[in-house]
């Protein structure tokens, strides 16, 4: 339990014994490489987020149900997901291991629970990169035609358009793939300069918005565009997916602890730093898009979105530069999380807990990476990546669910915290969990508020809505989709528990 193995240096104890002893006392030796600094471990959190790429695109779908009022669902994901990432950043203190979801439920609860916590996160790590990797379709043939490898279209609904966004995506994911097994540091070098460049086109963008503002901040309070047919709070419920499809991730500084320097003073603090910077960016990007939309009835908002407003206001150079960044920002997050779901494979398989753990746990010599993960997860990445070529609207419905996948992984991680220190409140007793004495009661309400928030945001994501799930009405079945999909992600992991022996067992 966490303990037993966890330990407190003194401030005074030298950073690279203090990073032995932590791993010492989990049982591990160090095999990653520390090569990673603060800077470079916020940056793996804030690409993971990448606000200015997911803003982009699912703003349509936040404003298609909640009209201009759907700004207020920004601020309410964040303070939900901000109690969660308070919750990750204390525990990141205390267990600075790669893997990190997996090993803190495995810790908190037991070893079962902790398992399916890993597999839930790898699985929609895995999606994740698809999702992300796909999205270059939507920019590259913007900014030039020539990325357009396969007919004219680049709609991705079309065939022309679902051929061509497998193509790019597939060599996005190789290049990821490339760059992650050469090192941690050659990663991190292309995944800070995605987030400077993320950064300045943020607030290239932000400037562009604000100096070009048709209408003010009374604009977040106008009701009237709501999605026709809905209830004003199914509305707002339904437009509230789009903030909870980008505010997850941010765990992502604690996946590389073991590639850290510090790391129990940095990984917690670049947690909580890159949801923050990621909740104020994100937030003044709808915000002026509100304020600077040409028409906020004519439909293009509900449709295109950001780049609708874009480019309306800026001429075609300020646009491409714009794009540029993005595609840059989705480069980048396409390294982060899948740097991220090689550590959660990684860190289970060194446990050997999962099949294959033989090769999936064996770190380079000479990258000081574990490539034979990393190309696992690129693999996987890549042929999910097929089924848009099957079906564009079947690969956003799995995309959507992953989400809710990680959603229930969180839980797995918050629920058992809530517990643990719900017993340390009552028996006034910190031998069994070394929780910081000041402040408790105020710890033990944000856990409660994590657990409460999580809890409604997955249900939110698995609620049966023929207007996400169905807009065409022509797959009535397709609402219950990210429900099957969790049970499916569950039950499968069960079958793979079940025939993986432990060290245990063994």
């Amino acid at each position: 339990m966490i303990g037993a193995d966890t330990v407190r240096p003194s401030p005074a104890s030298p950073p690279h014994s203090v990073d032995s002893e932590y791993l010492a006392r989990l049982g591990y030796q160090q095999e990653l490489r520390r090569d990673l600094g603060p800077f470079a471990s916020f940056a793996a959190g804030f690409s993971f987020v990448s606000v200015l790429t997911t803003v982009f695109e699912m703003f349509p779908l936040g404003y298609s149900f909640g009209g201009p009022a759907f700004f207020w669902t920004w601020p309410l994901v964040f303070f939900g997901q901000f109690c969660v990432a308070l919750c990750f950043a204390e525990l990141a203190s205390h267990l600075p291991v790669a893997g990190a979801i997996y090993q803190w439920s495995s810790r908190l609860s037991v070893r079962d629970v902790g398992w399916i916590a890993g597999w839930l996160t790898l699985i929609g790590y895995i999606v994740s990169v698809s999702a992300i990797a796909i999205a270059m379709q939507s920019i590259l043939p913007s900014l030039w035609r020539g990325f357009q490898f396969i007919g004219t279209n680049p709609d991705v609904t079309t065939l022309s358009g679902a051929e061509n966004a497998v193509i790019l995506g597939t060599i996005t994911i190789l290049a990821s793939t490339i760059i992650s097994c050469a090192g941690v540091r050659i990663s991190a070098f292309v995944t800070v300069a995605g987030v400077y460049a993320e950064i300045g086109g943020l607030c290239l963008l932000v400037a562009a918005l604000f100096l070009n503002t048709r209408r003010g901040f009374e604009v977040t309070l106008d009701t009237s565009h709501m999605a026709p047919g809905m209830s004003g709070h199914g509305a707002f419920l339904a437009s509230m997916l789009m903030a909870v499809y980008v505010m997850y991730g941010f765990d992502s500084a604690a996946e590389l602890s073991e590639e850290t320097h510090d790391p129990a003073r940095t990984a917690p603090r670049a947690i909580v730093r890159c949801l923050l910077l990621s909740f104020v960016a994100g937030g003044l990007v709808i915000l002026g898009a509100l304020m600077a939309a040409p028409s906020l009835s004519s439909g293009e908002l509900a449709t295109i979105g950001v780049p609708y407003v874009i480019n309306a206001i800026t001429s075609g150079i300020v646009g491409h530069l714009l794009l540029a960044t993005v595609a840059i920002s989705v480069f980048s997050a396409t390294i982060a999380i899948q740097t991220s779901a090689s550590r959660v494979l990684f860190s289970m398989a060194r446990d050997r807990v999962i099949p294959g753990c033989e090769q999936l746990g064996r770190i380079s010599s000479r990258t000081g990476t574990p490539i034979a993960a990393t190309v696992f997860v690129g693999v996987l990445s890549a042929a999910f990546l097929g089924v848009n070529y099957g079906d564009a609207s079947l690969f956003g419905a799995i995309t959507s669910s992953a989400v809710g996948v990680t959603y229930f992984a969180y839980l797995l991680v918050t629920v058992p915290l809530l517990f643990r220190r719900w017993q340390w409140l009552r028996s006034d007793d910190d031998s069994s969990f070394e929780f910081e004495t000041k402040g408790r009661v105020r710890r033990a309400f944000v856990n409660l508020c994590a657990v409460l928030c999580g809890a409604l945001f997955l249900l939110n994501t698995l609620w049966p809505r023929t207007a996400v799930f169905d807009p065409g009405g022509e797959r009535p079945y397709m609402v219950a989709f990210p429900t099957a999909f969790l049970m499916l992600a569950l039950g499968s992991g069960i079958i793979v528990k079940k025939f993986q022996k432990t060290p245990s067992e063994a």
